[in-house]
Parts: structure tokens; sequence; C-alpha cells
């Protein structure tokens, strides 16, 4: 499968994404459908099961996502890059410590390939309620994350040469706004590109 680049058309569906950002994606994920009516839909509904329900038998799908995931971007991405890219993902909802901690995106950016320089060079200081959970209007904006979001300083050496920041659903772009903020303040000059499952689209 082929990653596609979101351009000039795609972007005015992401608002918070500027003209210079480089954003990738696979599928796309109709926002306000259920599991059943798509491939990203199922995927991205059986990415977002809980670590608390782990003890239940449908949280395997969870996991059999994460290792496509994983394989799909290994097939896609270019090899030389990766062994020069460091990868970082996107933190979720919860904070470490949280019962509901969930590292799906490290797990995803794990599995691509060994010796990878897989790095949670962002971290979520407290925990949040979840985009895909939070009522219409109380979704974090770009504002809030920058409150929350801090660097890992014990991580940064070597200093990245090339971030790919990795997520699940590219939706209005405030996670990966944010997350480019905090990187390009800490490592100017780098080049911070957002990896994703699936671009958030309208019915």
């Amino acid at each position: 499968m082929l990653l596609s680049k979101i351009d000039d058309a795609s972007r005015v569906d992401h608002f918070h994404l500027e003209p210079d950002d480089e954003c990738y994606y696979f599928l796309e994920y109709t926002s306000g459908r259920d599991y059943s009516f798509s491939k990203a839909n199922s995927a991205i509904a059986n990415l977002k099961k809980k670590p608390s329900n782990s003890h239940r038998a449908d949280y395997r799908y969870k996991l059999d996502v994460i290792k496509r995931a994983s394989n799909t971007f290994r097939g896609a991405l270019n090899e030389d890059w990766l062994r020069g890219a460091t990868l970082v993902p996107v933190p979720g909802s919860k904070a470490i410590g949280h019962v509901d901690y969930d590292n799906r995106i490290e797990q995803i950016c794990q599995g691509i390939g060994p010796n990878l320089d897989v790095r949670n060079l962002v971290v979520q200081r407290e925990s949040t309620e979840a985009s895909h959970e939070a009522i219409a209007g109380a979704r974090l904006s770009v504002e809030d994350l920058l409150d929350i979001y801090q660097i890992d300083e014990n991580i940064t050496h070597p200093s990245p040469k090339d971030i790919a920041v990795f997520d699940d659903v590219l939706t209005a772009g405030t996670h990966f706004r944010a997350m480019k903020t905090v990187l390009n303040r800490r490592f100017p000059g780098v080049r911070v590109t957002g990896m994703f499952i699936a671009r958030r689209v309208f019915p």
C-alpha cells in the first residue's frame, strides 16, 4: 500500500495544517460512521480499544491492527530514510501511570523494523479526555496541548536529524501542530513530517 500526501485540495479538511507541513496517510476514516462502514473505520475503532479492556476477547483485534500498521509502514517507507530518521509517537490522552495509558503508536513504530530510532521525545504531563470521546466544542486546542506537552530531555541525545511524528488519525491537525511546535522549539531547523494510518473525511 502506498502513502498519499496531504496536498492543497485535502489540506482544507485539516485546518491546523499549514502549506509547508508534510503529512502522509494510507486510508480515509469517515467521520460519523461506525466500525462497519469501511476498512479504515474498522482499523481505527479497534486501535482505540482501551488497555483496561485487554482481558476481553475482542482486544486481539487491536493487536492485529498494530501489527498490520507496522507492516504497512515498513512496506511504504524508504529503508535508507528510516535508518536516519527519529520516529516520535504522539502521546495518548492518558499520562503514564493511568490505567488506560496507551502506547499503541509506539508499538506501531517499534514494529516497523529492528534497530530504528524510536523515541517518546514528547510526553504528556497529565491525562485528558480522549479527543474521540470529547463532546462537540470540548476538544483540546493546540494551546491546551502545548501547556501539557514537554520534551523528555533524558532522551534528546543524539539530536535527531529528521523527525517523523506518528499518529493514528489526522483530524483537524491539532496534535500534529502541537507536536511540531514543541519539537521545532527544541530542535530548530530539523524537518518534522507527519505519518498517519488515516485521515478524517466527512460523508
